[in-house]
């Protein structure tokens, strides 16, 4: 009897600990949406568009839209998407720059219903941010956390205002699912280094919170992966890390635009055929395929080839990484770049320099899989077929002038006028070296080549025999 009431009470004081377990859990999070929701907003958009009126008696209305006697009617778009307030002083929001881009009229709507006009203070659709600000009293803040202490696993609540105003501040949660994700939006100029969670993010709560457990700003909720910015959520979300977007709100708030370091190199993902070619046991990394001439990379001495791994310290994964890195440093910057060139590593001194409004930091080219067959033709350069392909004079290489239509090579786009800078790491420049380098680099019948396009864009190739 002893025994039995001796197992009642172990297992009473075992759910009276899960049950606590539970409760204190429930609690921090209804602690972390109280905390957040005044600091969320709801932003509303409006957009003018004129449409030509419809004339019945006037049946070259559209073909001529401007006659005088066609009269225009204006059409009210309205959209909808969230923001936190992040500076309550100076009434500064944090949003997505695609929730307020093109639009005629911004407002900023407050959980205790207030509305405000807000002013565009400034926008950066390379990372898909931009800075609002109202005027207002008694607002109330979000403190910016440090998003590099998050870890995979971490629980992380979503507040935001999806679908229409009326489901404001709804809050949801999850956990952070992935780090560093990149590539996501399809344009490979953008700067992504997002978030990924499974909590619901679905349209509308583009711009909004996504928070930590102690209540701290981590993440811009901007996407999700079933289709960019207007699809319903799958449990796959991005938000932009929270010291990514300090920096450019730093930089729109003080400046009216985003500072960016320039390196002046064209890379691209160093995948499985390229590292064996290059007898690499690694496959993390950004390869270099072009250095850009006057470049800081180019005064630096770094070179075609080189597999950037280390860029002031910090490993490089794959070239979205290398790109985040340099355009996170101040210009000016002396960085220590690690890199394999030809099997030895080298540590390298780059001086960064400002990014001009348009220039590419470094420019993403795909990487191909093996080819079958060769089906190249390749000549010395002369000058008879640099006029012929208008190849500058800069450039050397051997120039392809004929391509096996049912060869491979021509399915993964190589080209007449094409140049092969390099086989493997060497520098090729008459036929003689092309043939006895293919005999050297040939592994498992893979050539790894360097090719420059017409556009000077470069890439390797695999290419499979």
């Amino acid at each position: 009897m002893k025994k039995t009431i001796l197992i009642f009470l172990l297992f009473s004081s075992i759910t009276i600990a899960q049950n606590s377990i539970v409760q204190q859990f429930s609690n921090a999070f209804a602690d972390v949406a109280e905390k957040a929701n005044p600091a969320v907003v709801t932003v509303l958009t409006d957009k003018i568009v004129k449409m030509q009126q419809f004339n019945p008696n006037n049946p070259f209305q559209f073909n001529h839209p401007f006659s005088p006697n066609n009269g225009q009617q204006e059409r009210h778009l309205n959209a909808l998407g969230s923001g936190v307030i992040v500076d309550a002083l100076n009434g500064y929001i944090l949003t997505n720059n695609h929730v307020v881009d093109d639009v005629d009229e911004i407002q900023v709507k407050l959980i205790d219903k207030r509305v405000f006009d807000a002013e565009l203070v400034g926008s950066d659709p390379k990372s898909d941010l931009a800075i609002l600000k109202i005027k207002a009293d008694n607002l109330n803040s979000i403190k910016l956390g440090d998003s590099d202490k998050l870890r995979v696993g971490e629980w992380v609540m979503a507040v935001g205002s999806p679908f229409s105003a009326s489901l404001s501040h709804t809050v949801t949660t999850g956990i952070v699912s992935a780090l560093g994700r990149s590539n996501i939006l399809g344009n490979s100029r953008n700067y992504e280094n997002f978030i990924q969670t499974d909590a619901a993010i679905n349209p509308g709560n583009s711009g909004g919170a996504l928070l930590n457990m102690d209540g701290d700003l981590i993440g811009i909720n901007t996407a999700i992966a079933t289709g960019g910015y207007e699809k319903a959520n799958r449990g796959v979300g991005f938000a932009i890390p929270s010291n990514m977007a300090s920096k450019i709100m730093n930089d729109l708030i003080q400046k009216g635009y985003v500072v960016r370091a320039w390196l002046g190199v064209f890379i691209q993902e160093l995948d499985d055929a390229t590292a064996r070619a290059l007898n690499l046991n690694i496959r993390d990394g950004a390869l270099i395929s072009d250095v850009i001439e006057d470049s800081p990379a180019k005064k630096s001495g770094i070179k075609e080839g080189d597999l950037i791994i280390y860029f002031d310290g910090e490993k490089v994964k794959n070239p979205s990484n290398l790109k985040n890195l340099v355009s996170s440093t101040a210009p000016g910057t002396k960085s220590k770049i690690t890199l394999i060139r030809e099997g030895k590593e080298l540590t390298i001194t780059v001086l960064l320099e400002e990014m001009d409004n348009d220039d590419p930091l470094v420019k993403n080219t795909d990487s191909s899989s093996g080819f079958k067959q060769f089906g190249l033709d390749v000549r010395e350069l002369t000058n008879q077929y640099r006029n012929k392909y208008g190849i500058s004079e800069i450039d050397d290489g051997l120039v392809i002038i004929s391509v096996n239509p049912n060869s491979d090579a021509s399915n993964k786009g190589v080209k007449t006028g094409d140049i092969i800078k390099r086989v493997g790491s060497k520098k090729v420049n008459n036929v003689k070296d092309f043939n006895r380098l293919i005999d050297q680099t040939k592994i498992n019948d893979t050539i790894l080549l360097l090719i420059k396009k017409p556009n000077g864009n470069s890439r390797f190739i695999t290419l499979k025999l």
